[in-house]
């Protein structure tokens, strides 16, 4: 074997795991549409709604309500999550939250909830 063929063969397995990383459910996790996130969160108000997108983001609009926690900060301060409450994170597009959610997940949290598609499928009022 040449060490070409190697090269392309070690490039395209580190392509596909990191597409399912990114793209692969997580056990454990609930995904909900936008409807049923607001529903749950008006049935659920003493669960903590966290926003784990970037501080500059933030600044264009949030959930009322929400924590921001962003997902580069996730690690060390994952232990500001209370263990006993619902928790229901979003970002921008639901990528960050669902890797978010693995974090917390990973930690010990059992009731976990993201907002499919993100912010941008958010129907209600952003605070800004």
């Amino acid at each position: 074997m040449d060490i070409q063929l190697i090269i392309k063969i070690v490039a395209i397995a580190f392509l596909l795991w990191f597409l399912y990383s990114r793209f692969a459910g997580v056990k454990g996790l609930k995904t909900l549409p936008t409807d049923l996130f607001q529903q749950e969160l008006k049935e659920n108000p003493d669960a903590l709604l966290v926003d784990v997108r970037e501080p500059g983001e933030v600044k264009q609009g949030y959930i009322p309500s929400a924590v921001n926690i962003p997902l580069s900060q996730l690690n060390r301060r994952w232990g500001e999550i209370p263990s006993d409450k619902s928790v229901y994170l979003y970002c921008r597009s639901g990528m960050r939250s669902k890797q978010a959610a693995r974090v917390l997940l990973k930690n010990g949290l059992r009731d976990v909830s993201h907002l499919q598609g993100g912010v941008a499928t958010w129907k209600g009022k952003l605070v800004e």
